[in-house]
This record gives structure tokens, C-alpha cells and sequence, in this order.
């Protein structure tokens, strides 16, 4: 593994999904890390108010993982949005507007611990998580939305491009 694992190790994360076979996923994907697992909104939001976690990875679907967020965003938690059936431009414009620093799908669970580690190291060098997204899996984004899938927000894509993305 390469020099970017330190920023995952130690780390205190909170894992949020209706699906438990996920969570065990993340759970074993993130063997350096404290994961605390959460698979519904209430336990969730309980941790997040108690807790003060390095990071959380959020479902959207099935646990309100947009309110999660927003509360998260409240208490300085960085938030990760994980999902499946909302991978559309529609969640990951509300995701980005709402504060997450990160929108990844269910396909690129078995990446996580590096995606997360390079997040990780991106925002502690006050670099822009979003980029290295877009630089990862803008392609993957064009793939699955359509190639011109920016064009139906042109305003919000262009000020996005000028705050979140240099």
C-alpha cells in the first residue's frame, strides 16, 4: 500500500447502511479503522450527536442519508455519500450542495480503503476532494449519466468548477 494509508489508519469512522452484508463489507475493508456501524437513521444520528468521528460513510437511500449528512456538515464530520439505486446527477448535485466531500457507488465498494485514503490526504492537505474524485471517476460519472450529463445544470457545474474543483 502506498504512503497515502496513514491517513486511514487509527481513524474513527461511522458506516451507515440499510444493508448489513455492506456494512460487514466496509467493516472488513477498513481494517485499520474503528468502524462503528449504524443501519438505520435514528441509530445513526444518536452516534453522530455523541461522537465525534473522523469521517462517516453515508447510504442515501433506506436511512435518510441526506438529513445524515446535513448533520454530519453541522458537527464537522466529513461525510462520504455512498450509494446504488440514487447514482444520478440529481443526488450527487444535493450531495455536493449539502457539504459531502466525496459521492461514490456500491460498485467501487472493494476500492474504498484507497479512495478513502486519498480523500483522507486530500482534505488534510487542504486539497480538494472533489477533484480527485472527478479525476478518479469522472469517467465513470460520464459512463453512467451520459457524456453530456452536466449540460441539464450548466450554472451550478461551472461554479462548481470554479470553487470545489481547482
Amino acid at each position: 500500500m502506498t504512503q497515502a494509508a496513514d491517513f486511514l489508519k487509527n481513524k474513527h469512522i461511522l458506516a451507515v447502511d440499510d444493508e448489513q452484508d455492506v456494512l460487514e463489507t466496509i467493516q472488513e475493508i477498513l481494517i485499520d479503522t474503528k468502524v462503528d456501524l449504524a443501519n438505520n437513521y435514528d441509530s445513526a444520528s444518536t452516534k453522530i450527536a455523541k461522537i465525534q468521528y473522523d469521517l462517516a460513510i453515508l447510504d442515501i437511500m433506506g436511512v435518510n442519508g441526506i438529513k445524515l449528512l446535513e448533520e454530519c456538515v453541522a458537527r464537522k464530520i466529513p461525510a462520504i455519500m455512498l450509494t446504488a439505486n440514487s447514482m444520478n446527477p440529481n443526488s450527487l448535485v444535493e450531495s455536493i450542495k449539502k457539504g459531502a466531500i466525496s459521492y461514490l457507488s456500491k460498485e467501487h465498494l472493494s476500492d474504498l480503503d484507497s479512495l478513502i485514503n486519498e480523500l483522507l490526504g486530500a482534505q488534510e492537505e487542504g486539497k480538494p476532494t472533489w477533484k480527485l474524485l472527478f479525476d478518479k471517476l469522472g469517467g465513470y460519472f460520464d459512463k453512467r449519466f451520459g457524456k453530456d450529463w452536466k449540460d441539464d445544470d450548466k450554472d451550478f457545474w461551472k461554479k462548481f468548477d470554479q470553487t470545489h474543483y481547482i
